[in-house]
């Protein structure tokens, strides 16, 4: 089994990628269902452009020279053109043990990302236009005030 189906496999076991019915949602007829009966997720950027502030991504990736630069920005001039959401997923997968860490000292525990939150997300640091509406303005006042403390602020 090549890694990339082991990485796979992983996250379909442990549930973060799991059908719809297994995680108490309807399945939605506009989503993509390969013959395996794993459904692909509507990506939309502009939820993603919230969750991205929300869930705390902010406090380490930046977005318009907005957020952290504790670890790569997220622009969409620095992704590939084409990519498979997969691989995406698999490049935070490699960086896990570390943004876990950060996440537990800033946040106090790890964020929680559903699969269509990871879908979302992914959206929106791929849709340069939807990039272009991110401010200030979107990130919530926790999220704010951890940013201030971290930039020594407060």
């Amino acid at each position: 089994m090549t890694a990339v189906l082991r990485i796979l496999w992983f996250w379909l076991a442990a549930g973060a990628l799991a059908p719809a019915v297994a995680q108490d949602k309807p399945v939605d007829d506009t989503m993509p269902m390969m013959a395996t009966g794993i459904i692909l997720p509507r990506m939309d950027a502009a939820a993603g452009r919230q969750l991205f502030a929300a869930k705390g991504c902010v406090l380490c990736h930046s977005v318009n020279g907005i957020g952290g630069a504790d670890a790569p920005p997220m622009d969409a001039e620095y992704m590939e053109p084409m990519m498979n959401p997969f691989d995406f997923a698999a490049g935070m997968w490699r960086g896990s043990e570390a943004m876990v860490a950060l996440q537990r000292e800033e946040l106090g525990a790890p964020i929680e990302l559903t699969g269509q939150d990871l879908a979302d997300i992914i959206a929106f640091v791929h849709d340069a236009g939807e990039q272009k509406r991110f401010t200030e303005a979107d990130i919530p006042a926790p999220i704010s005030a951890l940013m201030m403390k971290m930039d020594g602020g407060e």
